[in-house]
C-alpha cells in the first residue's frame, strides 16, 4: 500500500480538508528531522502550521475509531498465529511545566527515576519479532482526577476523570482488543504488572492466558496453601479472615536452591550474534492474596544466562503444566520486542515529538503515529523474504527521500528562520508579560 494513500484506508474522513491534514501530518512524521508541527510544516509541501495545529489539537475527528481500525488491520497481518500475543507496556514522555494533560512528578522508566513527565500504557500486537502498537491509554495521576477544573482545562472528557491504576488501563485494553476481534493467544507484561496481585487474576478471570514477569522478591507457595477460616470456639469474635499454615518463599531463594542438573539449555531466538541460548527451569507454584477462598495455581518460569549463570528473570504463566519448557521460555522472552517497538516509535515515527497539551491533541497524535507504525510493520512483513533486514529506520529513510518535499532554496531557508525567530520572540514576550515586565530589546 502506498504511504501517501494509507491514511484514506484507515482514517474515518468527514471532510476533504481533514483527510488532507491527516496525509500531511503522516508524511511529516517520516519526512521531518524532528516530528513536531513546526518541522513538519518546513518539510511537507503546501503545509500550513496553523491549519495543522488545529487538526491535531481541536479538530473533532475520532481518535478511537482510527485506533480501532489500526487494531483491525494489524490483526490481519499479525493475529491468528500460534505465536500471536498482546504485549502490555508503558512508556514515559518528558515534559516541562504543569499544563500538559496527565503531567506529574512520577516514575520515568526510560530515565530510571522520578521525573516530570506523562505516562501512557500501550498494547502492542506481536508475532515473534513483528510487532506494532494497537491501543493506548494515557495515565491520569490522582492529582489530576482529584482536580476537575484542571481536567476541564485540558479538555479531559468527564468519563475519563475517574482514577484508574495502570493495571486497570491494561485490562481495559485487553478487553477492548477482544471486542474488536483481535486474535492473540496470550498476554505479556513486565514485572510492574506481574507484581500487581489483581492484574494476573483479572486476566485469568477474563479467560486469558498470560505470561507476566515478576520481581525477585515475589513470594510463592510450593504446595497448595489451602486457606481456611479458623473454626469458632464459642467466645470472642467469629473468625472471618482466611489464613494458611503454609509459609511462602521468595522466587529467587527457591531458584538459588535448585541443583545444576535441573536447568536446561533452551534456544529462544536469533540475534545479531547468532542463536540466543539461555538456561531455564519451571515449576508449578501457588499464589494466594490473603483474600480469595482458594489459591491460584500457576507455573513459575526462571531463566538465566547459560554461560555466566547470572541475569535471572522470573515469570508466571497460567499455561497448562504439560506445556514444553521451550514454549514457556519463548513466551517469556517475547517482551524483548516491545522495547524495540518503542525505540522505533520514538526514533522513526515521532511518538515523543508532539507539541500539544490537551487530551484530544495527545490522542490524535498517538493515533496517527500508530498508523505510520502499522504501515512500516506491513512493509517489513511484505518484503521479509527479499529484504529480510529491512528496518523501520530504512523505511523512514526511503520515504523521506521519495515523498514530495517542500522546495528549500535560499529564500525559503531565510523565511523559515524568520518564522522561528518570530515565534521565539513571541514566547519571550509572553513570559515577560506574565511577570509584569517588558522584554529586552
Amino acid at each position: 500500500m502506498r504511504f501517501s494513500a494509507v491514511f484514506s484506508h484507515h482514517f474515518k474522513l468527514k471532510t476533504r480538508d481533514v483527510g488532507e491534514m491527516a496525509r500531511q501530518y503522516m508524511c511529516g512524521l517520516v519526512q521531518a528531522d524532528k516530528k513536531n508541527i513546526e518541522r513538519i510544516e518546513e518539510a511537507v509541501p503546501e503545509c500550513d502550521y496553523h491549519a495543522l495545529q488545529h487538526f491535531i489539537t481541536d479538530s473533532p475527528w475520532d481518535h478511537r475509531a482510527v485506533m480501532d481500525q489500526v487494531a483491525t488491520e494489524a490483526d490481519k497481518i499479525l493475529g491468528g498465529s500460534s505465536d500471536s500475543c498482546l504485549l502490555i507496556d508503558e512508556t514515559a514522555f518528558e515534559k516541562k511545566g504543569t499544563k500538559s494533560v496527565g503531567v506529574a512528578r512520577q516514575w520515568n522508566g526510560r530515565l530510571g527515576k522520578v521525573d516530570n513527565c506523562q505516562v501512557a500504557v500501550f498494547a502492542a500486537l506481536a508475532q515473534r519479532e513483528r510487532i506494532t502498537p494497537i491501543d493506548t491509554r494515557l495515565y491520569l495521576p490522582k492529582e489530576w482526577t482529584d482536580d476537575p477544573a484542571r481536567c476541564r482545562a485540558a479538555k479531559v472528557p468527564r468519563i475519563e476523570t475517574v482514577f484508574r491504576r495502570k493495571a486497570d488501563l491494561a485490562l481495559e485494553m485487553v478487553s477492548h482488543a477482544r471486542s474488536l476481534g483481535v486474535r492473540f493467544n496470550w498476554v505479556g507484561a513486565d514485572g510492574f504488572y506481574g507484581n500487581d496481585p489483581a492484574f494476573c487474576r483479572g486476566l485469568e478471570d477474563m479467560g486469558e492466558t498470560f505470561c507476566v514477569d515478576v520481581h525477585s522478591d515475589q513470594r510463592v507457595y510450593l504446595e497448595d496453601p489451602q486457606p481456611y477460616v479458623p473454626s469458632w470456639r464459642g467466645h470472642g469474635r467469629r473468625p472471618r479472615k482466611r489464613r494458611t499454615d503454609s509459609a511462602p518463599i521468595r522466587v529467587d531463594q527457591w531458584v538459588a536452591s535448585q541443583p545444576a542438573d535441573l536447568w536446561r539449555t533452551v534456544t529462544t531466538r536469533d540475534s545479531t550474534k547468532g542463536k540466543l541460548r539461555v538456561a531455564a527451569l519451571s515449576r508449578r507454584v501457588w499464589l494466594w492474596d490473603g483474600k480469595e477462598e482458594t489459591a491460584r495455581s500457576w507455573i513459575l518460569i526462571a531463566r538465566r544466562d547459560g554461560q555466566t549463570q547470572s541475569n535471572h528473570k522470573y515469570s508466571l504463566t497460567n499455561q497448562p503444566e504439560d506445556t514444553p519448557l521451550e514454549t514457556l521460555v519463548c513466551m517469556q522472552g517475547q517482551r524483548y520486542w516491545v522495547e524495540r517497538a518503542f525505540e522505533d516509535a520514538k526514533g522513526e515515527a515521532g511518538m515523543a515529538d508532539y507539541q500539544v497539551r490537551g487530551w484530544f491533541g495527545w490522542h490524535h497524535h498517538m493515533a496517527l503515529v500508530m498508523m505510520a507504525l502499522l504501515f512500516m510493520a506491513g512493509e517489513r512483513l511484505l518484503h521479509k523474504d527479499t529484504v529480510p533486514l529491512l528496518s523501520c529506520a530504512d523505511i523512514e529513510e526511503l520515504l523521506s527521500q521519495f515523498l514530495p518535499r517542500r522546495k528549500v532554496d535560499a529564500d525559503e531557508v531565510l523565511r523559515q528562520m524568520t518564522v522561528r525567530h518570530q515565534k521565539r520572540q513571541a514566547s519571550i514576550a509572553l513570559a515577560y508579560s506574565k511577570q509584569g515586565f517588558q522584554p529586552p530589546g
